[in-house]
């Protein structure tokens, strides 16, 4: 990708607390430029400012993009993959709820495409995950639970980082972990994992107060995926060097 000229950005889901979070953050940057919005209805945006705002039904009349940022809901996620498909863009989507021909469909978009799915854009939950990893296999006999907590509108439970936090506790031990989820208030979102044994017990906790690191982090990995050629990476590898997915 030509490095002098902003990464082209397309908004999808730009309706939600993290599209409304997307927008704002993303015109303080010079380094991307928003092309256009997608929400389920197009309804005008103040945080859009001039950028234009379609409604899903008219998703195929985007124009010209580098890079899809994806938080809608799953019914709405198969059109938007197809589309960068179609026009050889890169996805990156932080969409929770997704099921398991989802998933499918995106490895196989990798083949394709440069494709990045997390649940969670925060650095600090992309170390925790590895973290947990290495606590899980240091610790195999302990019993591991996780708790997560987040506002009363989040549909999704457990979310969809602490699944991604219990798959590191699988990877560590070989055996899942329980999971409790709490709904109450406006909490941005909070995981701890918790590794208990005789007489002592390990908590690894992240805490998000503020919805813009999520954001942030996402627009991020935009910039890094735009032009990047096809297969599928994780948050940790763009991000930080890793190597997990």
């Amino acid at each position: 990708m030509n490095t002098s000229a902003p990464a082209r950005v397309l908004i999808h889901g730009a309706s939600g607390r993290m599209g409304r979070a997307l927008l704002r953050l993303a015109a303080e940057r010079g380094d991307l430029v928003v092309v256009a919005a997608v929400s389920a209805r197009g309804a005008a945006l103040a945080e859009a400012g001039a950028v234009p705002v379609l409604p899903a039904s008219r998703l195929a009349e985007v124009p010209a993009f580098d890079v899809a940022v994806d938080f809608s809901l799953p019914e709405a996620f198969d059109p938007l993959l197809a589309l960068c498909r179609e026009r050889g863009a890169a996805l990156v989507s932080g969409t929770t709820g997704l099921s398991g021909g989802q998933y499918s469909a995106l490895d196989a978009a990798a083949a394709r495409i440069a494709v990045l799915w997390a649940p969670n854009f925060s650095l600090g939950v992309a170390v925790l995950t590895e973290l947990v990893r290495q606590a899980a296999a240091a610790l195999p006999g302990w019993d591991a639970d996780i708790v997560e907590a987040h506002h009363i509108h989040k549909k999704d439970a457990p979310s969809g980082t602490a699944l991604h936090l219990g798959a590191a506790v699988e990877a560590g031990r070989g055996r899942a972990p329980h999971y409790a989820s709490l709904r109450t208030g406006d909490i941005v979102g909070e995981h701890t994992v918790q590794l208990a044994g005789p007489g002592e017990r390990l908590e690894l906790v992240h805490r998000a107060t503020n919805r813009d690191i999520f954001a942030r982090g996402a627009l991020e990995a935009a910039l890094r995926m735009a032009g990047r050629g096809p297969g599928r990476v994780g948050l940790g590898a763009l991000l930080l060097g890793g190597s997990a997915r």
